[in-house]
């Protein structure tokens, strides 16, 4: 069956349908990563995206839960220049295209993804349609389709819930995210208790924390304005560590400020420096919004990690206070493990 996909300029591509039948609207990204295709799709950092894979076949070892990042997915759509029809992995409980269908999201394959990606790189990301039909009503609501607030907040928890351990004591605020996160945490014996975003600094207190994580998640980190005087706060009070997100936050609040990228990194072959060690280590990364590199010389903050092909903020250290963070994902899933040390140095902070 054909299915098209159509950008906001009225340009389309056109592919055959797998996944869900629905047609749907979001924005298309690009990810670089050559495996790891679902832990990026149910990576929360996604939510409202359509995903494009640069990788040239998608499926080959098939979905097993386990490895999920997040308990259900938000992207819109995924798109592929081949699906396996075999799954080689003696852990698979079934194809991508049965997962797609069990979560209700659409995808197309044969279709011409280098093309799409070249599209994106020159224009910069653009909101798309997944249509079964060049005639749906979906196509005059393309170019005024957003996102709304309360998508990218439903997948943030409602209450707190915790993570045995019997070291150090994390408080995660979670903007969306990671099980990986959480497994590093807890790897190093750490208990976790993850609790929603906006959670008041009493309450915070009130589960007696040696440290406080700042979590990933989809979307502008100027929508979580209200909790930076929170985050200013805690900084005070604990150890504090940022990611991704996480990171993009911890930075409003000391006064930095955030832009959108052209296309955003995402992918997991992305070189960081370490300015402090000279060190570079290849990264995964998932976000469309970075801090301003300016913008920091008027805070308490310093660089300590740079993107070598674009010079983006990757790192930052509080002057003044024991909190830090980092723009790419330490926990790795997808991607190399060069940057899991910065688990370590949270854990020395918590332990110091």
């Amino acid at each position: 069956m054909k299915r098209y996909l159509v950008f906001e300029d009225g340009t389309y591509f056109e592919g055959k349908a797998f996944g869900s039948n629905i047609e749907t609207i979001g924005e298309l990204v690009f990810t670089t990563g050559m495996s790891g295709y679902q832990e990026a799709i149910t990576d929360q950092s996604y939510n409202g995206q359509i995903i494009n894979f640069c990788t040239p076949m998608i499926g080959n070892y098939g979905i097993a839960k386990k490895f999920n990042e997040s308990p259900k997915s938000f992207i819109k759509g995924v798109l592929a220049r081949e699906i396996a029809d075999t799954v080689g992995n003696y852990q698979s409980e079934m194809t991508i295209d049965q997962f797609l269908k069990e979560e209700n999201i659409p995808g197309i394959y044969d279709i011409d993804t280098r093309a799409i990606t070249l599209k994106i790189r020159k224009a910069g990301t653009l909101k798309a349609a997944i249509v079964d039909d060049l005639n749906s009503g979906l196509m005059d609501q393309i170019e005024n389709w957003k996102l709304d607030k309360a998508q990218l907040n439903q997948n943030i928890i409602k209450k707190p819930q915790t993570f045995a351990g019997s070291g150090k004591h994390v408080v995660m605020l979670d903007y969306g995210y990671k099980q990986s996160i959480v497994d590093e945490l807890q790897k190093r014996d750490v208990k976790v208790t993850v609790v929603p975003g906006n959670t008041s600094v009493t309450e915070i207190e009130n589960l007696l924390p040696d440290g406080i994580l700042l979590s990933n998640g989809p979307g502008d980190p100027l929508d979580h304005t209200d909790i930076l005087p929170n985050i200013v706060e805690l900084e005070k009070k604990y150890p504090v560590f940022g990611i991704c997100m996480g990171h993009q936050l911890l930075c409003l609040a000391n006064g930095a400020k955030t832009f959108k990228m052209k296309f955003g990194h995402r992918g997991f072959n992305h070189p960081v420096k370490n300015l402090e060690t000279g060190k570079i280590y290849f990264t995964s990364q998932n976000h469309g919004y970075a801090v301003d590199p300016e913008s920091i010389a008027q805070t308490e903050l310093k660089v300590t990690q740079v993107e070598l092909n674009d010079q983006t903020v990757e790192g930052v250290e509080h002057t003044r206070y024991d909190a830090f963070s980092v723009q790419f994902h330490p926990d790795a899933m997808p991607g190399p493990h060069d940057a899991d040390f910065i688990f370590d140095k949270f854990l020395e902070r918590l332990n110091k």
